[in-house]
């Protein structure tokens, strides 16, 4: 197992700064040096730490993951993360794998049902194994072998998620892969609000969207992603507010209505709550390469 370690330290180390490949579903990089919180959309994904340790804030939860763990992201959640552990002789070094849900359906075809469905949150780490170790570095080494990609990296793939899925974390994959699973039903509420932030929320309506009673909604979607449907909405307006004040600095007024506030004071304060500075000072600071940043 160290041995396999030591060849993707090795991997990651050429390809980190490489554009990754089109046909590929890896992602690989590192940092030299611990990171300051960093604001980012987390898609469903496989995270394998190889080595040193990093942090996310979802809502009120703090996960840290380290050298031989994995985290299991299941649904769109914006985070906080930050590498906390990280040197130049010991760079923090991951490996990452986006989540395809229709890779993980055509798998569970041939494999015997699971029991009744229970509730996870969206974010969840386990520990690296073997099994999992060894078709996670055959993959990795497609990024010396671009040839070898069309062909080798459907069926690399599908051997990982089989291994997660023979896991504790299996459960999380069926249900990222089942249409009907509260998991998938809490996504398409997340996908709406994502595309309609700037809109009046409803929990009703997102509800119906979701298939459940409004009491059964707000529980499960606060159990997969820490936080209220509301606070979730104002994470996304924030974010996109943001984006845009580092384009257009001097217009916070026009931007807060754009992203769904109805009184720019109010805008203000709960970006400064979340961000650390108001709107424009932060501005400011982003566009000269201040400490925190989107990702």
């Amino acid at each position: 197992m160290e041995a396999m370690i030591r060849e993707m330290h090795a991997l990651v180390a050429r390809h980190a700064d490489t554009p990754p490949h089109a046909r590929l579903p890896l992602r690989v990089s590192q940092s030299a040096t611990p990171t300051p919180p960093t604001y980012a959309l987390y898609e469903p994904m496989l995270c394998f730490v190889l080595q040193g340790a990093k942090r996310v804030i979802l809502g009120e939860r703090i996960l840290d993951y380290r050298a031989g763990q994995f985290l299991v992201a299941s649904v769109d959640l914006p985070v906080i993360g930050e590498v906390v552990e990280a040197s130049a002789a010991q760079p923090y070094r991951v490996v990452a794998m986006a989540l395809d849900p229709a890779a993980i359906a055509a798998l569970l075809i041939d494999l015997p049902s699971a029991g009744a469905e229970e509730a996870h949150p969206g974010i969840s780490i386990a520990a690296m194994t073997p099994d999992l170790i060894d078709p996670l570095l055959r993959m990795t080494r497609l990024l010396d072998a671009p040839g070898d990609v069309a062909v080798m990296a459907p069926m690399l793939e599908r051997e990982i998620l089989y291994r997660v899925l023979q896991g504790p974390q299996g459960p999380i994959l069926r249900q990222i892969a089942r249409s009907d699973s509260r998991l998938s039903r809490v996504q398409r509420a997340i996908d709406w609000i994502r595309g309609h932030y700037a809109e009046p929320l409803r929990i009703e309506h997102l509800a119906t969207l979701a298939g459940m009673s409004a009491s059964a909604f707000h529980r499960r979607f606060k159990t997969v992603t820490a936080m209220s449907p509301l606070a979730f909405q104002k994470q996304i307006r924030l974010r996109e507010a943001r984006r845009r004040l580092i384009a257009a600095p001097a217009e916070a007024a026009r931007i807060a209505y754009a992203v769904g506030y109805e009184s720019p004071s109010q805008f203000s304060r709960e970006y400064a709550r979340l961000f650390g500075l108001p709107p424009i000072r932060d501005a400011a600071r982003l566009r000269g390469g201040g400490a925190l940043a989107d990702a």
